[in-house]
């Protein structure tokens, strides 16, 4: 007898990992109900993966489902919030048992790992696609966003850049990880890094932030845009990992950082003033930080400028991905 989605549900996901006490009702029910602490905000973010348009049919369920958990809680951690709770909506062509047991074992495990709990969802036929909505608490009115940035700020992103979009070129080409280079390119795609005690760590001194999804040109563009200002950006200093250095040359390495998307890395900008802070506060953390340029006035459209040793250069690179921009 084919299972249904109440049996699907009760065995693989209605596992409770966490006693949460900010949960009162959970899986099982038309709704979960929670508690929000007093003077915290409820920050709420939702993404949906789709075979095919964001994961290769061959990406196992184990990494799939760690990158979908990674990617929500990236969002959260940009806007300086603590992860606690996910839903999940999964839609499957058919049922087979050991695909949804071993995606729901490593999506429990990841959930356990950030301390978040699994509170809801759904399940549904159709082409493969996982949809999470992940909430979190943070401060009242001190949440990160994007619209914040100011004239002079400076712009800093963390770890190193492009090493997602290389990855993924070595899987599209079916380039096998033989080396150590290989396995930490690979892994950057599909195991990304939600820099969630860093965005803690920003509240206060960061104006304003986003994670690194689409690209540097792509999504510092969306704070400019939303700021209303500009920025400068010097190439020399955008952090490249040894190991794409390793693969590829310096031009196609800077590409991939600028436009390759999926680091999920966060790029924050911050008054000159709180430098010392922000370095202060880095040292409590394993998460090198490097400062790319600053914001200026508005010049033009939101695009950020790039200097290469100073001097200004043009780039050509693609300004990142849009779902639904038409391929040419």
């Amino acid at each position: 007898m084919a299972m249904g989605e109440f049996d699907l549900i009760k065995r693989y996901f209605q596992q409770q990992i966490l006693v949460d006490d900010s949960v009162q009702l959970s899986i099982g029910d038309d709704c979960a109900l929670v508690s929000v602490p007093e003077n915290y905000q409820l920050a709420i973010t939702t993404d949906t993966m789709v075979e095919n348009t964001h994961f290769l049919p061959t990406i196992s369920p184990e990494d799939l489902a760690y990158k979908a958990v990674a990617t929500n809680l990236s969002d959260l951690a940009a806007m300086g919030a603590q992860p606690k709770w996910v839903s999940l909506a999964l839609t499957l062509p058919n049922v087979d048992e050991n695909w949804i047991s071993t995606f729901s074992q490593s999506l429990l495990h990841t959930l356990k790992k950030y301390n978040v709990t699994l509170i809801g969802g759904d399940t549904t036929k159709g082409n493969l696609s996982i949809t999470i909505t992940a909430q979190g608490f943070v401060e009242k009115y001190k949440g990160i966003c994007r619209h914040k940035a100011q004239i002079g700020d400076l712009i800093y992103v963390s770890g190193t850049l492009g090493d997602s979009a290389a990855g993924l070129t070595q899987i599209l080409s079916g380039k096998s990880a033989l080396d150590s280079d290989d396995v930490f390119l690979q892994q950057r795609h599909f195991r990304p890094t939600p820099r969630i005690e860093l965005g803690r760590a920003l509240i206060d001194i960061a104006h304003a932030a986003i994670d690194l999804s689409d690209g540097v040109i792509s999504d510092l563009g969306h704070i400019l845009e939303r700021s209303q200002c500009s920025a400068e950006v010097e190439l020399t200093d955008l952090p490249l990992s040894s190991s794409i250095l390793n693969k590829y040359d310096h031009t196609q390495a800077e590409q991939f950082a600028l436009s390759g998307g999926e680091d999920y890395e966060l790029c924050f900008t911050i008054p000159p003033e709180s430098k010392d802070e922000l370095e202060l506060r880095l040292k409590k953390l394993n998460v090198p930080c490097t400062c790319l340029g600053k914001i200026t006035e508005k010049c033009g459209d939101f695009s950020p400028r790039f200097l290469r040793d100073g001097k200004p250069v043009n780039i050509t690179f693609s300004s990142g991905f849009d779902h639904f921009k038409e391929s040419k």
